[in-house]
């Protein structure tokens, strides 16, 4: 059973995601939370496998309560859903680099909200690519003079392989499964890979990645 929480401030959009996944034989909606700050407290309480997460809520900032939860999690529990709206682009970024390890449309379909749930929790990352190029847009426009800009030739084949997927929105987990890996070592060729592009974080070796052709 894959257990949820939904973060969203307004009552109405929680109790239609509610009756919306708890429709789903394998899913149950185990926690609900108004704001950030009540949000960790349920998470740490109810350990669930995905949280549906909603960025601008008056009773806590959404973007803190994902990096809270990326730092705090065991086993790679909870995935963060984010779910946003074409206007939040610059928050939708902000969570990116908070480690949220998915993003969907408020306005999209029933069954994508619970393949998104399903996809995050079998490990699986889960990006809509036209949030993704926004996201690169507004992280260019905002740090242009950080950018990475090595070449990619001193790259091995394996590297090159592992940044082509991950700038085409998959997780570790997913990255794995299609290299046949331990997620582990997809870890420690990250670790390794980042310096080597002059990449900060995840963010940066997208962008570096669609700036050389990958991806």
């Amino acid at each position: 059973m894959i257990q949820v929480v939904l973060v969203d401030d307004q009552a109405v959009v929680r109790a239609g995601f509610k009756v919306l996944l708890e429709s789903e034989p394998d899913i149950q909606v185990v926690g609900e939370a108004s704001g950030g700050h009540q949000a960790l407290q349920i998470v740490r309480r109810t350990n669930p496998d995905v949280v549906c997460m909603d960025l601008r809520m008056p009773a806590g900032d959404g973007l803190e309560a994902t990096r809270r939860l990326v730092a705090e999690r065991q086993n790679e529990k909870p995935a963060v859903l984010v779910v946003t709206t074409f206007d939040l682009d610059a928050d939708v970024f902000g969570a990116l680099e908070a480690g949220a390890d998915g993003f969907i449309l408020k306005d999209c379909e029933p069954e994508e909200l619970v393949t998104a749930v399903r996809r995050l929790a079998a490990g699986f990352g889960l990006v809509d690519q036209a949030v993704t190029k926004r996201v690169i847009a507004e992280f260019a426009r905002r740090q242009p003079a950080q950018l990475p800009t090595e070449p990619a030739h001193h790259l091995t084949p394996r590297e090159q392989d592992i940044i082509t997927l991950l700038a085409r929105g998959m997780s570790n987990a997913e990255i794995a499964a299609e290299l046949v890996l331990e997620i582990s070592t997809v870890k420690s060729h990250l670790t390794r890979l980042l310096p080597k592009i002059g990449a900060r974080d995840r963010v940066q070796a997208v962008i570096w990645a669609h700036r050389h052709g990958l991806g």
